[in-house]
């Protein structure tokens, strides 16, 4: 064996070892020795042409079959050319080529966003008051909150809606959400309405119940709750679909607004190292205006948006030619948020919900019509990805892609159950036998970890949020996801919060459902492109593939697990084109 075998087969080794160090050690032996029979892909010996960009001396993850390491990689036409050892690699420099020294730092696949909202990302951070409380944002009474109001009351002027978001009345001082009469003391008369940190929930004030024909006399709608007082009135508080009524009705953003609201996004996701991002229930006006800063090369990042059924056929209808836009599955909703009240689980709340000790939260839609309604998604032949927090509203969508299944069987559906969050076991083996992937939202331990166990679900249900090693022990490929902006877009606080599942108050919310940093990596990167049918072009490092890359400064796999959150994004790349550098 020649030296550069040597060396090449070594590293391998050693990278393969650390990947399988909680495996027995049985599995552990059979599985170097196939790592140990394959070598990296190297170039051949004379290329057809030289690489236009060279990265070397680093560790590269690939994030290959077999989790491969490897020093440099050469990239062409916005492809990767090759990938292996600096020798190797070298072989394709020429008198044109860009050489970047890594000098150690690590090379991974360009991160593949989950699932997030891309959209809303943007407007909510260009054009709403930040109601955020610690640690994402700095209110913490319900007077804080209307100070920020009134600061953004005299940002937009008096005729403009007034519009927050991110509040969580579980993190007030004094434990509840806003009411119309709260946000009546900002204005009655101008329209005020500001979004729960779930996504969930909405408060409007007087003048916005108005404007929407919100009376006593309204009834609830299907899968959503206008909260009263006790005389009937609404106090402003909107859950789940009763929150359209209201939001709705704020006036639209002119394009040049939403386009600066999309560039903001955008260009935070890519400093973030996201290379694709997606646009859960995406507007056709969204798609248009992604599509159009696309084709005037101001996207720096891929999107894949996930329509509502609702606008399915319009969304056929957009040209979309830059090739940064897809379509991808059709998004729909079974329950709400845990942190709400609004998820729907098959057994009753850890804390009575008002008093109730029976509540269990509520779906959003009956079963069977959510059954209908996939089954539509099936004839199309599209994907169904669908938001489902609680048990319950699990069972529902698996019985939902089960019938659809039935009706329009397809070998390879890939549908997508969105959080996961209290998949119980016998969920998870339906799952499997079903191809379909859970997506958790594992920030949930640290955002809302301590609430879950001591307030929402109890501990025992608290241990098993986002069950990610037990789908693991399944051999089902699951990703990861921000559901930004629910909460920051900070990818390797999400990679930390599932190798370590920490709390804010730092308590350890389920050790057993920890997974490695390698395993995390691959939920963000390959099995994430995986889950939007985009396996074969993007999600790892190997030739033939796009040039997405991100330049970190430490190694998530060898760096001490705590510090994997603290780890920066030093250059995000796009189809072999720099589109973010950190500041020297």
């Amino acid at each position: 064996m020649n030296t550069t075998s040597s060396s090449r087969l070594s590293l391998c080794g050693r990278h393969a070892n650390y990947a399988l160090r909680e495996f027995p050690y049985p599995a552990r032996v059979a599985v170097l020795a196939l790592a140990s029979a394959l070598a990296l892909v190297a170039p051949p010996a004379r290329a057809d042409a030289e690489a236009q960009l060279v990265y070397r001396n680093g560790t590269v993850l690939t994030m290959d079959a077999q989790d491969r390491m490897a020093q440099a990689v050469a990239v062409r036409d916005g492809k990767i050319l090759a990938v292996g050892q600096n020798e190797d690699v070298g072989r394709l420099i020429g008198a044109g080529t860009r050489v970047v020294d890594l000098a150690g730092k690590t090379l991974i696949p360009g991160i593949y966003d989950a699932h997030s909202h891309l959209s809303l990302t943007g407007i909510w951070g260009m054009f709403d008051a930040n109601l955020n409380s610690p640690p994402i944002g700095s209110v913490k009474t319900m007077d804080e909150l209307l100070s920020q109001l009134r600061a953004q009351q005299a940002k937009v002027g008096a005729d403009a809606w007034v519009t927050g978001m991110g509040y969580d009345d579980s993190l007030l001082s004094e434990k509840r959400h806003p009411t119309r009469a709260d946000l009546d003391q900002v204005s009655a008369t101008q329209p005020i309405v500001i979004t729960h940190i779930s996504g969930h929930f909405a408060v409007a004030n007087s003048a916005a119940l108005a404007v929407a024909g919100i009376t006593a006399q309204t009834p609830n709608p299907e899968g959503g709750v206008i909260r009263r007082d006790a005389q009937g009135e609404p106090n402003g508080v909107l859950e789940e679909t009763a929150l359209y009524k209201v939001t709705q009705r704020r006036p639209a953003l002119s394009e040049a607004q939403l386009q600066q609201a999309l560039r903001y996004a955008s260009r935070m996701y890519a400093e973030r190292g996201v290379t694709t991002a997606n646009d859960g229930a995406s507007r056709p006006v969204n798609m248009r205006a992604l599509e159009s800063l696309a084709r005037a090369g101001e996207l720096p990042v891929r999107v894949v948006a996930w329509p509502m059924l609702e606008t399915m056929k319009e969304i056929d209808q957009i040209e979309f030619k830059s090739g940064r836009i897809k379509i991808g599955g059709i998004k729909d909703f079974a329950d709400g948020s845990i942190q709400g009240y609004t998820g729907y689980l098959s057994q009753p709340y850890h804390t009575p919900h008002h008093g109730d000790e029976g509540y269990k939260g509520f779906p959003r839609q009956d079963r069977e019509k959510l059954a209908e309604r996939v089954k539509t998604v099936y004839r199309a032949g599209r994907q169904s990805l669908i938001h489902a927090n609680g048990d319950e509203a699990i069972s529902d969508v698996l019985y939902a892609f089960r019938k659809a299944q039935e009706a329009y069987p397809r070998k390879d559906a890939r549908p997508v159950v969105i959080h996961s969050q209290m998949a119980r076991e016998d969920e998870l083996d339906e799952m499997k036998a079903l191809g379909a992937i859970p997506s958790f939202f594992v920030l949930h331990t640290y955002y809302w970890g301590d609430r879950h166990r001591d307030v929402f679900i109890g501990p025992e249900r608290a241990s098993r949020i986002s069950p990610t090693r037990s789908a693991l022990e399944r051999g089902m490929r699951f990703t990861l996801h921000t559901d930004t902006p629910i909460v920051p877009m900070e990818p390797m606080r999400l990679i930390w919060s599932a190798v370590n599942r920490t709390s804010t108050s730092g308590a350890t919310i389920g050790a057993a459902q920890r997974i490695t940093p390698m395993q995390a990596l691959r939920a963000t990167t390959i099995d994430a492109a995986y889950q939007n049918f985009e396996e074969q072009t993007r999600g790892s490092i190997e030739p033939g593939k796009w040039a997405d890359l991100v330049v970190l400064s430490a190694n998530p796999t060898t760096i001490d697990r705590q510090a994997i959150k603290d780890i920066r994004v030093l250059e995000t790349v796009l189809e072999g084109q720099s589109v973010y550098r950190a500041p020297q």
